[in-house]
Order: structure tokens, then C-alpha cells, then sequence
């Protein structure tokens, strides 16, 4: 086969692949404008003496036989055969930006398949498959994705967290080994978020080379960041596999997941609008096009306490705020009085609602509002009657104790009864009753999946999306949340087949700045569920003002998460306030594309959203701890037209602030705070705006219009 090289392009980058003899990328970067197949001349490899005698290549299926030494991105034997493969190009497909490679392996009987698609977005997806091609089982351990780096890219950025604690992010320069990141918990993880940052040192949101990779995928996983010993940065990232997992028989294939990444020569930012561009047009497909409902969602109003007339109270309260979907949380099904039994009875508890649901949806839709409901499917507690029917339909491994995990086990989905005892429950809930809306909870980490004695991770994970594909199937116009404890259950895929996300089960704004922060790198605003709690924060114990609370739910999909009958006036008027602010801003704030603004002074946070022609923007400046300076420096505001000219408007302030009034640290404001002046994008984008000096735990709401 004749040499072949392929370029792909984006509007910001370019990709180009050396198809043959192997798959190998050999540029990812900045958008060439011209390139021509003579050009890799330059960057024909030096072979160092004291090692092999060839240059080693980092294909696409990092060949361990090639003699790189690196993280091969197969492993696996044919009963101790077949171990090290090396695999040569047998058949090249290449229509517009989309290139399929095929590769293989004779002697180990093994074909290696590479698909690359680089979207117009910029967002590259790639993912491999592995099929065996002769007699005998091939016993799979790794199936990874691998791509190269350049030199440069030397500061890795992940996520670490935790339950009420998610995407926080952490630096580690990439000097020498790598960094690995993994996830055995049985879901996508608050733990470990899938995704890796790699960059130029000391890339900021502005600033910087930068390329960013997300594994779409909801189960156990490894990312790892490689420096070779002769300075070739790698990354990888694939699906963890339990021993016995994966057996190709002949014919059999085993794909990865999508592995999704970003370059960018812009910092943060432009990664992130990329891929957030990515998830609008290729991801997100909602039943209607609509705006985004604001919620109001009773958890933390009543929890288990479920009484038909008082919910619908809440719900009457709950129009008036301008609330547009209504959810009831856990507590309405037979026994769940506490969260130590019930789950898997999937009945209506007709003590608590005698006259069914009918009743309480009716009146909720009366007041205009869609109606939403909550379900944790894939758990059992071992107090319930479908337990004590069918002990046997846990995934669990015979003969041991499983650990319970918040009173709960696992249903093995792999078994068909079980699958088709939850397709026929939901289909009653769903079928049954005018349901707008699904809120789909996933609250146990997993312990020993088995299933028939084998493991069965990956399979109950298929098997998870397969349940919501035939449920959505079957009911095509209800939207789903992916909740699982707040953030335990976040990707690409599963975004696949749900609307939304529950950002945290923490509502304490101080710490939900941070953690959606962390979300807003990949996802957009619109699938962020953000919601206004209580003045006491049931997660921290903590108080803020209803402006800050208000504020700090703004940029994401607005709910709201209390009682609404027992609240008081002054609570009130501010739920309703922030309810229509989030109205009034949802257009642009759902659209446009987000930017958030680096800082000298760790104590503020800033971003913004700009919408789409530059004519529109809002940014919010909080002020999260006291600050480090005495001043509070300038805002420089991205995104807008150099050439326009910006009406600049306080949309809502701290009320130390209003009416021209002084802070506790500070005596006399900027003067153009109540001014509204009009300034050029290029003056915002440069000189800027003087900021105020603001107490710990507020926030400054701006906007900006163009004026024509």
C-alpha cells in the first residue's frame, strides 16, 4: 500500500495522520493553512545511539512490538500467545473530516481499527476496536486510546473530588514518569471526572496552548499523561476491565468508548466553547426546543414526608415564584418512609397518596407547570418485598457478603428478569401517569459486580444505557437527569440519553461556585442543574444572602430547592426575583458561549457568558473570601466586538452597594458603577472596569449591550 497522509481541519485546528505503513498522528495543533505531504521531511525522527537500531513510532495502537516501551494500548493472550502484537495498515477510509484505519496483525490473528473524526467544532472524537480473527478465545486485559503530544505540553490539569465536593480541579507538572488517574467506583465518579487538561505551563483561560480530552464514558476508567524517556508526551485513556471481562471469541469485536478531546491555542476558554458547541450540536437532542424549565424540586422541602394537599400547596407557591416544572422527589413509592427500605417496590404508596397520582400531576398542570418525578432504578434495599422475592437478582459475586452502600445493593441488569421487571415499572410510572420529566438517581458505589460468577461491570453499564434507550424509546417526549448523588454520573454518553445533570447534592453557593466552575469545562450551561437552597445550606450548615444564592444559580439550568409554603416573604420575593432574572438572561445564558476570567487574586471568581454575534454578555463577579489586595483590580471583559460600543449596566449588586453606598472595606466606589457608561469592546477588553471592593460571599452581576 503507497504512502497515504491525511489532513483534517476545524475552523482552530488541524490533525494530520500518517495512514501507512502504521496509523500515526503526526501533527495536532494550530490550524495550517497550507501543508503539503513534502513537509514531513521535517519531522523525520533522529534514532539516539544506546537503543534500538529503528526509529520507534507511538502509533495509534502504541505497538509494544515496535520497541517504544511504552503503555501499549492492547494487552491481552491467546492462552499465553499472541501477547505483543504489531499492527500494519491494511485499508484506509477517509471521507471529508472523518478517517477510518484499518490495521493488522497476522501472526496474532488480531485486526486493530481507528476511527478519528474531527468536527467542525474542533472537537476530535476518536476510539478504536480490537476483533479477533482466528480460532480460540482471545482474553482482552487493555483496549486503550492513545495520542501524542508535543514537547511542550508539560502541566497536566485534572479533576479530584468527592459527594457534595465534585470538580475540583488540580495542577502537576508533567517533568518525568506520568500521571494517572483512575476510577473503580462503578460510575463515572465524583471522585475522578474523566477528563485531563495538557498544556503549555501555566495555560490560563485566556492564555496558552492547551489540549483537553474527556473519555464519554459512565463506568470505571483510566486516564494517564506519559513523558517518554527521549520527551514524547503520550496520553491514554480507556475503560478499566475485571479479570475475565473481555473474551473475544473469533469474529468478536470490542470497541472504546469515544475518547473526546479539544485543542486550543486560546487557553481554557476556547477548549471549553468548543466543546460546549460540540455537545449543542452533536450530543443534546431534547424532545422539544424549548427554554429550559426553572424547577422546583421537593427533596429538600418534605424529604420522605409525603402528604398530597400539602404538595399541592407547594406547588400553587411554586407557580408564583415563576417555578415551570415541578418534581417530587423521593418518598412517594410503597414503604419509603426513610431510605433504609423500599427501593425496587416500584408501586404507589396508596397510604400516602390514596387517590393516586393523578390528583396532585392534574393540579400541577393546571398552574401551568410540567410535572416531574424521581426513580433510582438500578438499586434495591434488602428491606423490601422485591428482595425478599428475589434475593438472587443482586450483582454480587456468590457465596460473599456484600457490603450494603447507603442501605442499598446493586440490580444486575445483565439478568433478564430484572431488566424487564424495571422496563415494565417504569413503563407503568411513565405510561401510566402525564410525566414531563424523569430525575434518574444512581446512589451506590460498586462492590463485587457479578454476574453468573463473572465479571460484569462493563456489561451492567451497557445494560444501564440500553435500559434508558428502551425507555426513551417508549417514551420519547419526557426528558431524564442523570443524578447519582449529584455529579456521580456525568459524561458525554450518558448525556447521550438524558437532558440534564445534577450538578451536587450541595446547594451551599460558596461551594457551588467552585464545583460549577469545574463542570463549566466541559459541559454548557443549559445541562448544569443549579439550584437556589435554603438560607441554611442542609449540606454545610452554612447561611447566605438570598443574592448570592440567586446569583450563584444563575448560570447553569435554575431550580429551585425547598419548601415554598413555609418560607417568608422577604425569602420569597427573593426566589421570585432570581427565578425572572434567570428567565430574562436564560436566552443568552443557554446559547452564547461562556468564558471565564483569570484573576490575580484567588478569593474572586469571574465569568461570563457572551452570546453568539457579540452584542449581548453578562459576567458575574464573586467575591468568595476577603479579598488578598486592598484593591480589587480591573476587569478585562472577553468576547466582545473590538469595534461596538457596550451600554454597561449593573443587573444586581451586593446590597451594601446599592444606591451608591459603601462597603465595610471600602469608602468610595468606582464612579462608573451607577453610571452606565458606554464604552468601546476594545476599551472593556483592554483598559477594562475598575472593580468594586466587595464583602466575602457576594457577587456583581453586568451586563452588557451593544448600542447601535
Amino acid at each position: 500500500m503507497e504512502n497515504q497522509t491525511v489532513h483534517l481541519t476545524s475552523e482552530h485546528t488541524s490533525l494530520i495522520v500518517r495512514c501507512t505503513p502504521f496509523a500515526e498522528i503526526l501533527y495536532w495543533g494550530k490550524r495550517l493553512s497550507q501543508f503539503s505531504a513534502q513537509d514531513l521531511i521535517s519531522l523525520s525522527r533522529a534514532v539516539p545511539n544506546g537503543r534500538i537500531d529503528v526509529d520507534a513510532p507511538v502509533n495509534l495502537s502504541a505497538d509494544s512490538g515496535r520497541g517504544s516501551f511504552g503503555n501499549p494500548g492492547v494487552e491481552g493472550h491467546r492462552d499465553g500467545l499472541d501477547w505483543s502484537p504489531v499492527f500494519n495498515t491494511t485499508d484506509v477510509r477517509h471521507h471529508g473530516n472523518q478517517l477510518t484505519i484499518t490495521t493488522e496483525d497476522p501472526i496474532a490473528g488480531l485486526q486493530f481499527r481507528s476511527e478519528l473524526h474531527l468536527d467542525a467544532s474542533g472537537v476530535l472524537q476518536a476510539r478504536n476496536a480490537l476483533t479477533n480473527l482466528k480460532p480460540g478465545t482471545y482474553q482482552l486485559t487493555r483496549l486503550a486510546v492513545t495520542l501524542p503530544l508535543p514537547e511542550r505540553a508539560a502541566e497536566v490539569m485534572a479533576f479530584h473530588g468527592r459527594w457534595i465536593k465534585e470538580f475540583q480541579p488540580h495542577r502537576t507538572l508533567l517533568d518525568h514518569g506520568g500521571v494517572i488517574q483512575e476510577n473503580r467506583r462503578g460510575k463515572t465518579s465524583s471522585e475522578h471526572f474523566p477528563a485531563m487538561m495538557i498544556g503549555h505551563p501555566g495555560f490560563g483561560e485566556e492564555q496558552g496552548e492547551v489540549w483537553g480530552m474527556h473519555l464519554g464514558w459512565s463506568g470505571n476508567h483510566r486516564l494517564r499523561a506519559d513523558i517518554k524517556t527521549d520527551g514524547r508526551r503520550v496520553v491514554q485513556a480507556e475503560v478499566l476491565y475485571f479479570p475475565g471481562e473481555q473474551r473475544l471469541e473469533e469474529g468478536e469485536t470490542l470497541e472504546t468508548p469515544w475518547l473526546y478531546a479539544s485543542y486550543s491555542a486560546s487557553g481554557l476558554n476556547r477548549m471549553s466553547q468548543q466543546f460546549h458547541r460540540f455537545v449543542r450540536e452533536q450530543i443534546l437532542r431534547f424532545p422539544v426546543e424549548k427554554p429550559r424549565p426553572v424547577h422546583l424540586n421537593t427533596w429538600e422541602g418534605i424529604y420522605f414526608d409525603h402528604d398530597p394537599g400539602y404538595i399541592m400547596q407547594m406547588a400553587t407557591e411554586s407557580a408564583a415564584l415563576g417555578v415551570e416544572r415541578f418534581i417530587i422527589d423521593d418518598g412517594w413509592f410503597r414503604g419509603r418512609d426513610h431510605d433504609r427500605a423500599a427501593l425496587g417496590d416500584w408501586y404507589l404508596d396508596e397510604k400516602k397518596y390514596p387517590n393516586g397520582l393523578k390528583p396532585v400531576i392534574d393540579h400541577v398542570k393546571k398552574l401551568g407547570m410540567e410535572f416531574g418525578i424521581w426513580v433510582e432504578p438500578e438499586m434495591i434495599n434488602p428491606d423490601s418485598d422485591l428482595y425478599r422475592a428475589h434475593p438472587d437478582w443482586l450483582l454480587a459475586l456468590p457465596g460473599y457478603q456484600q457490603p450494603s452502600g447507603r442501605h442499598q445493593f446493586v440490580l444486575d441488569l445483565n439478568n433478564p428478569q430484572v431488566f424487564d421487571y424495571l422496563v415494565e415499572r417504569m413503563s407503568w410510572l411513565l405510561g401510566e401517569h402525564d410525566v414531563d420529566y424523569v430525575k434518574w438517581d444512581m446512589n451506590r458505589e460498586i462492590v463485587q459486580p457479578g454476574h453468573e460468577g463473572r465479571a460484569a461491570l462493563t456489561s451492567q453499564t451497557q445494560q444501564f444505557y440500553r435500559l434508558l434507550d428502551v425507555l426513551g424509546g417508549r417514551f420519547p417526549h419526557i426528558e431524564f437527569e442523570s443524578c447519582a448523588s449529584g455529579g456521580g454520573r456525568i459524561d458525554f454518553e450518558v448525556l447521550k440519553r438524558s437532558h440534564r445533570f445534577w450538578t451536587s447534592d450541595n446547594n451551599d453557593a460558596l461551594e457551588r461556585q467552585k464545583i460549577q466552575r469545574g463542570m463549566s469545562y466541559f459541559f454548557p450551561p443549559e445541562v448544569m442543574g443549579s439550584h437556589i437552597g435554603n438560607k441554611l445550606c442542609h449540606a454545610t450548615s452554612r447561611q447566605h444572602s438570598i443574592a448570592f444564592r440567586g446569583l450563584t444559580a444563575l448560570f447553569g439550568h435554575m431550580g429551585i430547592e425547598l419548601d415554598p409554603v413555609k418560607e417568608g416573604e422577604a425569602e420569597r420575593a427573593g426566589f421570585a426575583k432570581y427565578t425572572r432574572l434567570h428567565q430574562q438572561l436564560r436566552p443568552l445564558l443557554h446559547s452564547g458561549d461562556v468564558y471565564r476570567v483569570d484573576s490575580h487574586d484567588d478569593s474572586m471568581l469571574i465569568n461570563g457568558v457572551v452570546s453568539d454575534s457579540g452584542d449581548r454578555a453578562v459576567f458575574l463577579v464573586s467575591q468568595l473570601a476577603m479579598p488578598t489586595w486592598s484593591l480589587p483590580g480591573t476587569l478585562r471583559v472577553p468576547g466582545l466586538n473590538p469595534d461596538a460600543r457596550y451600554r454597561v449596566t449593573v443587573l444586581d449588586e451586593p446590597e451594601l452597594l446599592a444606591g451608591g453606598g459603601s462597603g465595610h472595606t471600602m469608602r468610595v466606589q468606582p464612579a462608573w458603577l451607577h453610571e452606565s457608561p458606554v464604552l468601546s469592546g476594545e476599551w472593556l477588553a483592554n483598559a477594562g472596569l475598575t472593580l468594586p471592593v466587595m464583602d466575602p460571599e457576594s457577587a456583581l452581576l453586568l451586563g452588557f449591550e451593544e448600542i447601535r
